[in-house]
């Protein structure tokens, strides 16, 4: 997948979670968790690899205040919850990287599936706990408990789904 593509994608699921949670409030978050952040998360680790760690964070920081300006600014009254996001994806990815990182210089979880899905339960913990509470003004742990797995699913699903898709570009 082709880097300007996949940051495209990136901007486009976070800006379309944050607008159904503006529209539909907390409930559908589970949904944009599965089909939307759990993409994201799968992404931000094929951009940390792709990116080697040269300037990853002023480029991902860059991708997702882009997405909550897009968001804001397609429906203004969705400025909590793009705050929110923003808040929340900036420390959640430190998290994911951080993990991301260590799990790469791991003999022990080198493999691609081991490294993704590790640091997508660490950059989802921290998503779902940070995002529904700044979002909302409260903690929600139905939410929280929902969001978290739909997210660990989801990312478990588009890491496989974003390996074949690569493993069939390098044969065609």
């Amino acid at each position: 997948m082709p880097l300007t593509f996949a940051c495209l994608i990136y901007i486009a699921a976070i800006v379309g979670a944050n607008l159904s949670i503006a529209a539909f409030g907390p409930w559908v978050s589970p949904i944009n968790s599965f089909l939307l952040i759990g993409l994201d998360l799968t992404l931000r680790d094929r951009l940390h690899d792709a990116w080697g760690g040269r300037s990853l964070w002023p480029r991902m920081i860059a991708l997702i205040l882009i997405a909550g300006a897009i968001s804001y600014l397609v429906n203004p009254a969705s400025g909590r919850i793009a705050l929110a996001s923003c808040v929340a994806f900036v420390v959640a990815g430190l998290v994911d990287a951080l993990v991301y990182a260590k799990l790469r210089t791991s003999a022990r979880f080198g493999g691609y599936y081991q490294r993704v899905n590790g640091s997508n339960a660490a950059g989802a913990l921290t998503d779902s706990i940070l995002f529904p509470t700044l979002a909302f003004g409260a903690f929600l742990p139905a939410i929280i408990a929902l969001q978290l797995a739909a997210k660990l699913g989801g990312g478990a699903v588009w890491a496989f789904l974003l390996q074949r898709l690569a493993i069939e570009g390098r044969r065609a």
